[in-house]
């Protein structure tokens, strides 16, 4: 997730209403008994309005999707009404939410059961009539069990691929989108929040065969690790950009690889954080003041006219050997915005994979009668020459499985030997 740090927040401001109830159908006079209708809870209801009239007035993506917003209204009312628990009703919100198609906006907190946001540990393609795997997170649990790029994905937990696909696909498009089956297909493989999962693959070299994805428990590894290459490179890992300790347990990382002759930093693993985090750190290898990026928000049915996003000089000491940045399909959101804009200050170049195309700032809503809480896309991303960041390619492209350290590290001392 990108949040917002310096910019001005425009933040829904949903105002706080009791709880209210309305007596649907009462009996008129002379009227049978059974005419009335029992009394309905409209808090859901009117949670529901305010979500779908905030998303539709400031949803950056909107006029770009595929999406018939009206045809949500009339499609998911009336099962907000008819929500009998608080649980029903969040799967309503959670099902709006994914009529977008956004990894980005989602609930914030989904219960367990709900469809993971992809991507998750997998990367899956359409390929002719087939679904198969395109990339895998390094350590995961798809990594484990022996998934191969390239493996056709035929069923998930016993069910055919399609038919998941299709019972996931959001509902209410005016007509069909690539980037909406995309989507889908990568939320079908990822399973769900809090449970295992089972897939029936085949490849060149067996026809069929089971794949069992458990649950896996990632190590809680620092958010910054730094060390020397051989070779002399300087290498810093940053897993996040959520947390303000990160951009201290940079400067002391650099500190400590001040006479590198050249520097790697790692984002490949990286979901995001805080442009507040991020900015300083790219200041750290500029001497002035310099525009990292271009942004845009809702206004009316389409965009307003961008505005420029600066990075200040941060001290004490200005690192100024080549730089390159790593990136990975599972690079998202900050951690794609961090490698554009070190790129678009003069600083580093880009070497790895296309990453997960998050390409927008995000703003937290919360439904105040419920309280219930999401993000969306609010505020779309572009690089100084005006080009969508969800579009972004690495300066070095490395095939999916093609090793991305070794592609930086030849970058690096190439750059080393033209200088």
């Amino acid at each position: 997730m990108e949040r917002k740090g310096c910019y001005s927040v425009h933040m829904n401001q949903l105002s706080l209403t009791r709880r209210a109830f309305c007596g649907a159908g009462m009996a008129l006079v002379g009227a049978p008994a059974w005419a009335a209708e029992p009394r309905h809870d409209v808090t859901f209801l009117e949670d529901f309005d305010e979500l779908w009239r905030t998303l539709g007035e400031r949803y950056c993506f909107l006029p770009d999707k595929r999406t018939d917003w009206d045809r949500v209204r009339s499609f998911y009312r009336p099962m907000a009404l008819a929500a009998e628990d608080d649980a029903a009703f969040t799967d309503v919100v959670r099902r709006v939410l994914a009529e977008l198609y956004d990894a980005h906006t989602h609930l914030s907190d989904p219960p367990n059961g709900s469809p993971r946001w992809p991507l998750f540990d997998l990367l899956a393609e359409r390929s002719g009539h087939a679904v198969t795997v395109a990339a895998i997170q390094s350590g995961s649990a798809a990594a484990d069990a022996g998934l191969e790029i390239g493996d056709r994905i035929l069923a998930i937990d016993g069910r055919p691929i399609e038919t998941v696909v299709r019972d996931l696909m959001p509902k209410c498009l005016s007509k069909p989108d690539p980037a909406a089956d995309a989507y889908t297909i990568n939320v079908a493989v990822a399973g769900y929040r809090g449970q295992a999962r089972m897939l029936s693959v085949s490849s060149q070299r067996s026809a069929s065969r089971i794949v069992r994805l458990p649950i896996k428990k990632w190590p809680k590894l620092p958010d910054v690790e730094s060390q020397t290459l051989p070779g002399g490179i300087g290498y810093i890992v940053i897993r996040s950009f959520a947390d303000r300790a990160v951009e201290d347990a940079f400067d002391k990382a650099l500190a400590s690889l001040r006479n590198t002759p050249g520097l790697i930093i790692d984002v490949r693993d990286n979901g995001g954080g805080d442009t507040a985090i991020a900015r300083p750190i790219m200041g750290r290898f500029i001497r002035e003041r310099t525009a990292y990026a271009l942004m845009r928000r809702r206004e009316g049915a389409g965009l307003s006219a961008p505005w420029t996003e600066y990075v200040d000089p941060k001290g004490p000491f200005t690192y100024s050997g080549p730089v390159a940045v790593l990136t990975s399909h599972w690079s998202g959101s900050m951690a794609e915005g961090f490698p554009m804009g070190m790129r678009d200050i003069g600083r580093a170049r880009i070497v790895g994979t296309k990453m997960m195309g998050l390409g927008a700032a995000v703003f937290p809503i919360r439904l105040d009668r419920t309280g219930l809480q999401a993000q969306y896309s609010g505020e779309p991303v572009y690089d100084t020459k005006d080009r969508p960041r969800w579009q972004l390619v690495p300066d070095v492209e490395v095939p999916n499985g093609g090793d991305i350290l070794a592609a930086g590290i030849a970058q690096i001392e190439k750059a080393i030997s033209r200088a």
